[in-house]
């Protein structure tokens, strides 16, 4: 019989099978709470965007975010007792954390081989709330993924939020550079 948790031991295979490689995505949706216009400058759009399956140990994978030429996300997923952990690794260009990093949460649902999802944990409201960041209280990521084919970021809030970003595995791409505060 097959355990609750055991469509996050699926998930992470299915991402490790990427191991080494790296990929270019898109955003296809970046849609702003309900009632606001879009921000003046977004940190993503028009800005290359690739994903690198860089460290798979045994119950953990490290998957940097590069964003144009900022190196500074890595997302880091941690498989817990009852699921996965997803944490947002973020560093300055000096290799130091950020004042806003290791944000985050834990799945609190088995999920699927194919799509886990993220919470908010009280770690990271409390460090969004110290750091005047309410708006991020309500997050909620997700991931999915289907090997040789996509993979899939996403950032969602009650408010109307919604951030996507899909990445192509079909088609691996050069690796991009050592994340900031890695080796």
């Amino acid at each position: 019989m097959e355990t609750p948790a055991a469509p996050a031991d699926a998930f992470l295979a299915r991402i490790a099978q990427h191991c080494g490689q790296a990929f270019e995505g898109r955003i296809i949706d970046n849609t702003p709470p309900r009632g606001e216009d879009p921000p003046a400058e977004d940190a993503f759009e028009g800005r290359r965007l690739v994903m690198h399956v860089r460290e798979c140990s045994e119950g953990e994978l490290k998957v940097p975010f590069h964003v144009g030429d900022n190196h500074s996300r890595t997302w880091i997923l941690t498989r817990t007792n009852g699921g996965l952990r997803l944490k947002h690794d973020h560093r300055v260009e000096d290799g130091s954390d950020d004042p806003l990093t290791m944000y985050g949460g834990e799945s609190d649902r088995p999920g699927t081989e194919v799509r886990q999802e993220f919470p908010v944990d009280q770690e990271s409201i409390d460090m969004f709330n110290e750091q005047g960041l309410e708006v991020s209280v309500t997050n909620t990521w997700a991931m999915e993924i289907e090997p040789g084919d996509r993979f899939l970021y996403e950032l969602s809030r009650p408010s109307g939020r919604m951030f996507k970003v899909e990445f192509d595995l079909t088609t691996p791409v050069d690796t991009p550079p050592t994340p900031w505060g890695y080796e």
